[in-house]
């Protein structure tokens, strides 16, 4: 079982951004994705920035991914994504524009193209796919099942640790929660470090508000399911990044490396965030 690092989806200042990845040089992953899945006016770092991460990483060992916008919405974005997919780079698409774009290079189905069974699997890996990221709602028993179905060369990973994504808008709801448009924002999501937190009228946290995207308000954590989850054939176990407030991130890696060694010990630290841990579809509870 490897172990990789999703792409950041929340709004940081520069400096944090690059404190973060470097940081990740030394932990004990064997992928990182890096760039924009949430939202294009997230622009703290530009390319030329993504690039020279990128190459600080692959120097440590790291494979490297560029990961892709979830929302395509204007002519400008399908830009943007076409100077990522110039720069010779593996992508994970997160829409059907960057698959088309790839135009057949090897690329990685990202979770929000929503695959759900063999035949769209085998297109995907017909048209250059070499990794299939299975949707957050998914339980072991259909993973399995469409493990079983991989085209040859395919490998299979899943979401293993934070705050679920869950949907995307046109709208932008930390901009519409403090009474501002998302054409002025003033990017007041980079306010909510691990996103806004949403309660129920009883005042049990629900979900997590992170600009046009909704996240869920607990935060996934499989730590306990490595066996079953290499069992059914995944190969890889995704993490999703959090500020070291919510809980120290690099101690979360270390976690699920141990893990992944079979040390019965291993074990996340607490998260501080308002949801705590759940397992989400997956059988076995995380820990």
């Amino acid at each position: 079982m490897k172990l990789s690092v999703g792409p950041l989806l929340y709004y940081w200042e520069r400096a944090e951004v690059f404190e973060f990845y470097r940081a990740l040089e030394r932990a004990p992953v064997e992928c990182v994705y890096l760039g924009e899945v949430v939202c294009a006016k997230r622009r703290a770092l530009k390319q030329a920035d993504w690039a020279a991460i990128a190459e600080d990483l692959a120097a440590a060992g790291k494979e490297v991914i560029f990961t892709t916008l979830a929302l395509m919405e204007a002519e400008s974005e399908l830009a943007a994504l076409a100077r990522i997919v110039a720069g010779n780079v593996t992508i994970e698409a997160n829409d059907m524009a960057a698959v088309q774009l790839a135009g057949g290079r090897p690329f990685i189905v990202g979770p929000h193209l929503n695959v759900y069974n063999g035949q769209t699997l085998r297109l995907f890996g017909a048209l250059g796919a070499r990794r299939w990221v299975a949707p957050l709602e998914l339980d072991t028993a259909a993973i399995g099942e469409l493990v079983g179905e991989l085209p040859q060369g395919m490998e299979c990973e899943v979401f293993a640790y934070g705050r679920m994504p869950l949907a995307f808008s046109a709208r932008c709801f930390s901009a519409r929660v403090r009474r501002t448009n998302k054409d002025d924002c003033g990017f007041v999501c980079a306010q909510d470090r691990d996103g806004l937190t949403v309660y129920t009228r009883d005042h049990k946290p629900l979900f997590a508000l992170n600009g046009v995207q909704t996240q869920s308000a607990q935060v996934r954590n499989l730590i306990g399911c490595v066996d079953e989850l290499e069992a059914i054939g995944v190969g890889m176990m995704r993490l999703s990044p959090h500020s070291n407030a919510a809980a120290p991130f690099t101690e979360v890696i270390e976690a699920f490396a141990q893990a992944v060694r079979g040390e019965l010990a291993a074990q996340c630290p607490p998260s501080a965030l308002p949801g705590g841990y759940c397992s989400g579809p997956v059988l076995e509870p995380g820990r």
